[in-house]
């Protein structure tokens, strides 16, 4: 019994330092900024791709940048739609696992690339964000 007990604490233990991890490790913009080059969409294990056609890339940007911030528990870690690209991070409601979402203008379209920090799949989450915030764009914005 109390082998058990002392098994029981030390998982309890090592949850609770996982836990922290996740949800306190350093978010650093240089390794999850930065100008995006995709050329076409793509569903991905731990992300999502998407390419939108934009006849103003900053105006779709900036409605992107409107609904990417009204959703739970999305901070902008680096950027600006003056600059033509942002990167938000997502965190997820118990755990608190960061999920980084980047918005790129470029010439004639919109790039997003939602994507996983920890573990391999995200369970197809990325992609539900990235294409719900398609969804909510109005019919004008491209």
């Amino acid at each position: 019994m109390k082998i058990a007990v002392l098994v029981l604490a030390m998982v309890a233990l090592a949850t609770g330092a996982l836990m922290a991890w996740v949800r306190l490790a350093p978010s650093d913009p240089a390794r999850w900024h930065g100008t995006l080059t995709f050329t076409k969409d793509e569903d991905r294990e731990g992300g999502v791709i998407r390419i939108l056609p934009a006849a103003d890339p900053q105006a779709l940007m900036q409605a992107l940048d409107q609904i990417a911030l009204s959703t739970p528990r999305t901070v902008r870690l680096a950027g600006s739609v003056a600059e033509g690209s942002i990167t938000y991070v997502t965190r997820s409601l118990f755990w608190g696992f960061p999920d980084y979402t980047t918005v790129t203008a470029a010439e004639g379209r919109v790039i997003v690339f939602g994507r996983l920090r920890f573990g391999q799949s995200d369970f197809g989450v990325n992609k539900a964000r990235v294409d719900g915030w398609i969804s909510q764009l109005p019919a004008n914005a491209s």
